[in-house]
């Protein structure tokens, strides 16, 4: 039997015992108070379609099974109908157990890559060639900060400290770099993430160890990607602007869905031990982890929501992503995570290691 045999066979004896016993395992209470559903919501983000989140979403929210929620521009009209929207969210947690701020979060990078009207209007590169690219990277992390805090959410997706290697590759097309020198990119990191996070809004460093090498075209949420970077070159360049971002507190990283086989030949890094535990020991990160999008096409080897989910908790993965704009992918992963706290797949020592990165994540958002 292939190792992605047994797990589709543990899965799928996973998915009989949740639907038999869906209601045990709901209301089973772990330790802290919290029921397995509870502890392993903490760890799924969630998404919806639409300008309006629909009730399931309010319902997960309210029964303590959602760590928070994703926005994308369709989500967004205008930032009085987003913010109504947070309010409607944040309402509805306020009837949740589990007494802790949601995570509302959204990728505002700057140029391009931004979801809501407003700061900062440079792209990464724009900040880079700036007259005062330190002063300019300061005045983008504030401006995301004050522009994601207007609207009361509290997270950030940015900043990207990829290290461009070409012009025009994939990160550099659309402006999404700092940088083609590490040193630099560290530096605006690091100022953008120090400016940001004193508006009260967490940064995410992104995406580790880097997709500064992947040439045009080469994008994780289309398919596969295999960045063949020596490890010295890996560890010399393209993580070297992690340094000053977590030496600054960045408080989450993102991991990329590509693969690199200095590190790890067979997963993408989201899904592996090895890159979780490059981030871990070798930058000294001791912050929340969060995965890229679950329902990326580089992650279609690797099974259902349920399974990837799996596998980047058994990674050592804090908060799964599930933005595919539907609550049932959600819902899925925190079914499957459940089942496999219950029967043991996944440790729970670990789980709740993670859950108590997040938990203090929370606590120190509003």
């Amino acid at each position: 039997m292939t190792e992605m045999t047994r797990r589709r066979t543990l899965q799928a004896l996973a998915g009989v015992v949740l639907a038999g016993a869906a209601t045990t395992i709901a209301a089973t209470p772990a330790p802290d108070g919290m029921t397995l559903r509870q502890l392993a919501g903490q760890r799924v983000i969630y998404s919806y379609a639409g300008l309006t989140p629909p009730d399931a979403l309010l319902r997960r929210i309210r029964a303590g099974e959602a760590a928070g929620v994703i926005f994308f521009g369709e989500n967004v009209s205008s930032t009085q109908q987003i913010a109504g929207v947070v309010r409607e969210l944040r309402d509805a947690n306020a009837q949740s157990p589990v007494r802790r701020p949601l995570l509302l979060m959204t990728d505002q990078e700057g140029g391009k890559v931004r979801r809501l009207p407003g700061e900062p209007a440079l792209s990464e590169k724009q900040v880079g060639q700036a007259a005062d690219p330190e002063a300019a990277a300061r005045a983008a992390g504030k401006g995301a900060g004050t522009t994601l805090s207007g609207v009361g959410m509290n997270l950030n997706l940015a900043p990207v400290l990829d290290v461009f290697g070409q012009p025009e590759n994939f990160i550099d097309q659309y402006g999404r770099s700092f940088s083609d020198d590490p040193h630099t990119a560290g530096v605006l990191g690091r100022d953008f993430v120090t400016a940001q996070q004193a508006t009260g809004v967490a940064a995410t460093a992104k995406h580790f160890p880097g997709l500064g090498a992947a040439p045009a075209g080469s994008n994780t949420d289309l398919g596969p990607v295999t960045l063949n970077v020596p490890l010295s070159e890996l560890r010399a360049k393209d993580e070297a602007p992690y340094g000053p971002a977590i030496a600054a507190g960045v408080k989450l990283v993102m991991l990329s869905w590509a693969v690199y086989p200095a590190l790890d030949a067979t997963r993408p890094a989201g899904l592996s031990p090895a890159v979780v535990q490059e981030l871990r020991q070798h930058q000294r990160f001791q912050g929340v982890t969060i995965t890229d999008a679950l329902e990326a096409k580089a992650l279609q080897a690797y099974g259902t929501t349920g399974e990837r989910a799996t596998l980047a908790a058994e990674a050592g993965m804090d908060l799964i992503l599930a933005s595919a704009r539907d609550v049932a992918q959600g819902e899925e992963a925190v079914s499957a995570l459940a089942a496999g706290l219950s029967g043991g797949s996944l440790p729970s020592a670990g789980f709740r290691a993670a859950v108590g990165r997040i938990s203090a994540l929370r606590d120190g958002l509003r």
